[in-house]
């Protein structure tokens, strides 16, 4: 496994050490000896504390390091990794074998995309190929409110949904995607095929694929809040068909 990108030897620069953080996009670098046994680790945050207590840039990376960070041998259990994760101050874990060799690392980001990914814990599994944009989605404005994407991989897809006061989806369906919501908060109409209902907080509505569907927040005042899960195979905004729209899209 190449970790060279995350790596640095303590008698190097504080300016490669710079170019090497800003290079691997972690914030963070794994200070290792000539035999790659792990001495400690170095953040952005550390050399910026160096400077405003009067380092250098040419300054070696032995005089600003942390030697007493965490880390975690390569057969920890899942839960030890869990429970150290749980402090806002770990963001990272080295992992080290018997001898004290660096092996890996593993983010906090990367964690989570183990877990919804569905991959096995393993701590000799590759973690600095994993794509933790997974957990990073834009808000998307529209005319009846926004969604955000909190999760999406080859089969599902997670989305929180904010309809504004008398918004109105469109009648639409998808060929590629069931999907379950959730009412979070406040209260409105649903269409699912044939059938008209009311829903309100803690109502759960199911969309099979193929089926006409349309949600209505009825309130003059209050927002309409959707936990949705879409299960498919495709979840493209293309697979969207509509029938009828308040706000004549297409």
């Amino acid at each position: 496994m190449n970790l060279s990108c995350y790596t640095i030897k303590p008698m190097e620069s504080v300016l490669e050490a710079l170019k090497r953080i800003d290079n691997n996009q972690k914030g963070f670098l794994l200070v290792v000896d000539h035999e790659g046994i792990l001495l400690g680790t170095l953040t952005d945050g550390d050399i910026r504390r160096a400077f405003i207590k009067g380092f250098e840039i040419e300054e070696k990376v032995e005089r600003i390091y942390n030697q007493k960070s965490q880390k975690v041998s390569s057969g920890e259990e899942f839960s030890k990794v869990i429970e150290l994760f749980k402090s806002p101050r770990i963001k990272f874990l080295p992992i080290i074998d018997e001898r004290g060799r660096l092996t890996n690392v593993i983010t906090k980001a990367n964690m989570h995309v183990l877990l919804l990914e569905d991959i096995r814990f393993d701590l000799d599994y590759e973690f600095t190929k994993l794509d933790d944009s997974l957990l990073e989605h834009e808000i998307f404005n529209r005319p009846w409110g926004f969604y955000k994407t909190t999760f999406i991989n080859d089969y599902s897809q997670s989305k929180i949904i904010k309809v504004n006061p008398r918004g109105v989806l469109s009648l639409q369906e998808h060929k590629r995607r069931e999907e379950y919501w959730v009412v979070i908060n406040g209260s409105g109409e649903v269409i699912v095929g044939e059938s008209v209902k009311k829903v309100e907080s803690g109502n759960f509505v199911y969309i099979p694929k193929g089926c006409k569907h349309r949600l209505e927040n009825t309130s003059e005042s209050e927002s309409l809040m959707i936990a949705e899960v879409q299960l498919g195979d495709y979840f493209g905004e293309d697979d969207i068909i509509r029938y009828d729209d308040v706000y004549d899209r297409k």
